[in-house]
């Protein structure tokens, strides 16, 4: 008798930013999300500027809608691609969480340029 562990959202969720963020890793990706930022391209215009083959750009396209981060639309045997920014925005609430790290230097460094235009002014003034 084989034993099978439900799958719960929170466990197709943790796959789903996986996916997400293994496809973010590399930058050739990355790249071609900001080339689909806002407009619907076809496999080839995608892969244009590139210095890899249009196979390798497939198999990067494969990564992205693999992470539901494009989606293709075919008709024969044209292919077009469309930036999907759903998962994109569930990393960015995940990442958000964390913030809490980061914003306190923020703070400092508001706090900081304070200081120095103030001396600025002050120092101003005094030349005056």
């Amino acid at each position: 008798m084989s034993l099978q562990l439900a799958h719960s959202a929170s466990d197709d969720e943790q796959t789903a930013l996986s996916l997400v963020f293994a496809a973010l890793a590399d930058p050739v990706r990355r790249e071609i999300l900001g080339r689909l930022d806002g407009r619907d391209l076809l496999v080839s215009e995608v892969a244009a500027n590139f210095s890899i083959s249009l196979q390798a750009v497939s198999r990067h396209l494969h990564v992205l809608v693999r992470a539901g981060l494009v989606s293709q639309e075919r008709t024969g045997r044209i292919s077009r691609c469309r930036l999907e920014a759903g998962p994109i925005y569930g990393a960015a609430v995940w990442l958000n969480r964390y913030s809490k790290y980061w914003q306190a230097q923020f703070d400092l460094l508001a706090a900081s340029l304070e200081d120095i235009g103030r001396e600025n002014a002050e120092q101003k003034e005094d030349a005056e």
